[in-house]
């Protein structure tokens, strides 16, 4: 008598004890499809069974019973390059389910000439191996990293050898396990690479598999045409696009996101292989220089802070922080929050200033008793020209909008932090600690924005099928063991504008490879992580 081929392999699997069973959870898969009742076996760091499983055969057991059991979360736009050298518990984004981040804008951690312990994206991950990481973590290379250290840190087109030192230094970080081109294109220096050149960058990445993810050259004014230069940018280079944290930061095209929607829609009918993240809040974070155009960065902070300080620039300057440059396609963070009180500045390097962290920059204004804009200047000024700031900027409506949408899915743009120690400093945006609760609780449970299996599916397959990355992200067997165990009923994000440091609540079990990280909610010291290097990877 022949077994079918399932029950083979299933005896096989059954043949040995597990490492661990998670009993009676309700699976959500990460498919998108219905959720069930089962049981999740790991051995080996993968996931050996999904299904009724006998709990007598494993090493440890987890019960599950009330608890969802889903892929661990992977989050597509994250920046915590840095941090996880500082810290590599990850203990704001573990806290989250967070499992796999994938790291790299405008600005990466590669290619670099000095001023950190590594040299590339090699010696950076040996780095991150040999200290240890509670998530895996994989890294795209960011284009303005690239013009910088090819072209320097200044306006002008590149030469012909500079541009195919670009794509050399391209092609080098893709061998090295990058997974595409980043670009973030809202201001200096992003904001000087031209379309061709991002082209050229995109082409070089696109015979290892990479793909093109951007934070666009606009999210307010012209954000229509900053989608076309994305879908320009994807065709012309035969590479896959990823919008990032799709917007309309401009209140007077607040309402518009189903026309955008729209022409990436179409696009994507067309046969272009497009999508996009988001991020469930109001508000968005980059830096107080932004309001500043981008001839003023031009050479760096200390250029910039000289052009501050001259009188003979003092009225052009006034004239374009506060209206913006005709005819110009640069994204002006004033004139799209449309107010000072719309500003929350979350981190001041000089410590005389340190009192205004988590303040509107309307109540610094007031504090310093100055016009607003010689209030801004001498806040840049002595600050080494770098003010972190929250911009409210972007409406609710348009959010849960785009979120609905089957081809956006859940990012961060947040970075790994924690309530003590090194990384609890100044007053962060909350989504560095509540975005995938945030999603789970208020816009799945509360308000029924979308259905749990979508969300999780947004958090998981989504974003792991966007970077050719097919063995996480489901709960098969075969896939390596992420897992995030929560309580639907109780998950929450709990950080806000004015306290962010808070971790979610809701989240009590996450496995990472295999390896338990948090258990009961309290984090374990484990970091079982490992590099998710892109499909050019030279072995």
């Amino acid at each position: 008598m022949r077994f079918p081929i399932f029950l083979l392999a299933a005896a096989c699997a059954w043949a040995q004890p597990f490492d661990l069973v998670i009993l009676g959870g309700r699976i959500v898969d990460g498919t998108g499809n219905p959720s069930f009742l089962g049981d999740v076996a790991v051995r080996g760091g993968k996931i050996i069974a999904v299904g009724k499983l006998p709990k007598e055969k494993s090493v440890r057991i987890i019960q599950a019973n009330g608890l969802t059991v889903a892929p661990g979360f992977v989050d597509i736009h994250n920046h915590s390059d840095y941090t996880l050298v500082t810290d590599g518990d990850a203990q704001s984004m573990i806290r989250q389910g967070v499992t796999s981040m994938i790291l790299g804008e405008g600005g990466s951690v590669a290619p670099v000439i000095d001023r950190q312990p590594w040299t590339d994206f090699t010696s950076y991950f040996a780095l991150l191996k040999k200290q240890g990481i509670a998530t895996n973590v994989g890294t795209y290379v960011g284009s303005s990293q690239i013009w910088t250290h090819v072209h320097g840190l200044k306006e002008g087109p590149p030469t012909k050898p500079e541009l195919e030192a670009m794509q050399a230094e391209v092609s080098k970080a893709m061998e090295q396990g990058a997974l595409g081109v980043a670009s973030s294109l809202s201001g200096p220096p992003g904001a000087w690479i031209d379309t061709d050149t991002l082209v050229a960058m995109c082409t070089a990445a696109a015979p290892y598999g990479g793909i093109y993810s951007t934070h666009m050259r606009t999210e307010g004014f012209g954000v229509f045409e900053s989608v076309a230069e994305a879908l320009d940018i994807g065709r012309r280079a035969g590479v896959p696009v990823d919008i990032i944290h799709l917007k309309l930061a401009e209140k007077q095209l607040w309402g518009k996101m189903p026309e955008l929607i729209g022409l990436i829609a179409n696009a994507r009918a067309s046969g272009q292989q497009v999508e996009a993240n988001v991020y469930p809040y109001r508000a968005g974070q980059n830096n107080l220089s932004s309001i500043l155009p981008p001839w003023v960065h031009d050479g760096g902070p200390q250029a910039l802070i000289t052009r501050l300080k001259d009188p003979a620039l003092r009225a052009r300057l006034e004239s374009e922080v506060l209206h913006g440059v005709p005819g110009s396609n640069w994204y002006n963070h004033y004139t799209a929050t449309g107010s000072w009180e719309g500003m929350l500045l979350v981190n001041l390097s000089n410590p005389v200033y340190k009192k205004f962290e988590g303040r509107r920059m309307s109540e610094v204004i007031t504090a310093l008793n100055k016009p607003p804009v010689d209030a801004l200047f001498e806040l840049l000024i002595q600050n080494n020209a770098s003010v972190p700031t929250v911009f409210f900027h972007h409406s609710e409506e348009d959010m849960r909008y785009a979120l609905k949408q089957s081809f956006v899915s859940i990012g961060s743009d947040g970075s790994a932090v924690a309530v003590s120690g090194p990384l609890s400093v100044g007053n962060p945006h909350p989504r560095w600690y509540g975005t995938f609760p945030r999603v789970l609780g208020r816009y799945v449970r509360d308000e029924k924005v979308i259905s749990m299996e979508e969300a999780v599916r947004k958090m998981t397959s989504a974003n792991t099928a966007k970077v050719g990355m097919f063995d996480r992200g489901l709960l098969r067997p075969g896939q390596w063991a992420d897992i995030t165990l929560f309580d639907a009923a109780k998950v929450i994000d709990n950080a806000t504008y004015d306290k962010p440091h808070q971790y979610a609540t809701g989240i009590n079990y996450v496995i990472v490879n295999g390896t338990v990280v948090l258990e009961e909610g309290r984090h374990t010291g484990a970091r079982p992580g490992t590099i998710l290097y892109g499909r050019g990877k030279a072995q």
